[in-house]
């Protein structure tokens, strides 16, 4: 069972809280937390996330950066990452956890979403659109394995 799940991108700021809370919203009986692999700790959400999330009426208030470790990722059962890059990143900062890293496109063709820190709000829009529809098919597959 998946009860606890790390959702992992860079910079912890755009793709993994906006993820985070997307699953949340599918899951609620779920713990879902985010953290970055080179985190801008303790920063909140970026505008532009903030802005296209609330657009969508998600909100990612509150949020704070955090890094993860090592010892972080040892407490949760799946951890989900933006980019196979990523992947190789944790398994390397805790090599025990490779079992439990995905893609958060996992189930969508194992695809890769790409960073849109700095970019335009076109491209924050088209990744939120990745972020919901992976979060949408991560929500169906932990119902069917809960069942």
């Amino acid at each position: 069972m998946f009860n606890k799940i790390l959702v992992v991108c860079v910079g912890n700021v755009c793709r993994s809280p906006t993820a985070e809370r997307l699953l949340k919203n599918y899951q609620p009986g779920l713990t879902v937390e985010s953290a970055g692999l080179g985190a801008l700790v303790g920063r909140e959400a970026d505008a532009s996330a903030l802005e296209i999330a609330r657009a969508h009426d998600l909100s990612l208030e509150g949020h704070c950066a955090r890094q993860v470790t090592g010892k972080m990722c040892r407490g949760y059962d799946l951890i989900l990452a933006m980019e196979k890059r990523h992947i190789h990143s944790l398994c390397e900062l805790a090599p025990e956890m490779r079992g439990k890293v995905m893609l958060f496109g996992h189930w969508d063709n194992e695809r890769e979403i790409p960073d849109p820190f700095r970019k335009s709000r076109e491209a924050f829009e088209a990744v939120y659109d990745l972020l919901d529809l992976s979060a949408r098919k991560w929500a169906q597959a932990l119902t069917a394995q809960q069942g």
